[in-house]
């Protein structure tokens, strides 16, 4: 895993991620298309609710490689890894369009884990409880790897 960004870069999606079943890593695609109210088109997390879809900042991923674990996109169930925005420090109903078309508001961040799925013992972590994003589509639209992500006012 490689990402490298100049100061001047603005955030950008580096990578799409999606699985038939819940639970398990995510397989990288080189772009999705997100649907107002449900999620990513095909993933097994898309449906009603305040997680439909999940976001881990690629420097959490990082941190962790960097650690020694081996682990990459997707292997966190992340529907889509980040690169320069702080998701800690953003407040619940930030909203952000991603790419051309779509919008996402931030609904949760953090989760509660009812114990350790198979990533836990794949990965050796995992850090979605503690470091992952949960938000809403608000507007749907196709996104790619390297589309850029926006505050936008709600």
């Amino acid at each position: 895993m490689t990402t490298k960004r100049s100061a001047d870069s603005l955030p950008r999606v580096v990578s799409l991620a999606v699985s038939r079943k819940k639970g398990t890593r995510k397989i990288c695609v080189p772009e999705v298309v997100l649907v107002a109210e449900k999620g990513i088109a095909g993933d097994a997390h898309a449906g009603p609710g305040d997680r439909q879809v999940s976001f881990l900042a690629s420097e959490s991923i990082q941190r962790l490689c960097a650690q020694g674990l081996q682990v990459d996109f997707g292997d966190f169930a992340e529907n889509i890894a980040t690169e320069g925005v702080d998701w800690l420090s953003v407040p619940i109903g930030t909203r952000f369009a991603l790419g051309k078309e779509a919008v996402v508001e931030v609904r949760r961040i953090g989760k509660e884990c009812h114990g350790k799925c198979a990533i836990f013992y794949q990965a050796g972590n995992c850090i979605m409880p503690r470091e992952g994003v949960f938000a809403r589509v608000i507007q749907g639209g196709r996104v790619r790897v390297g589309d850029v992500i926006r505050r936008v006012d709600a």
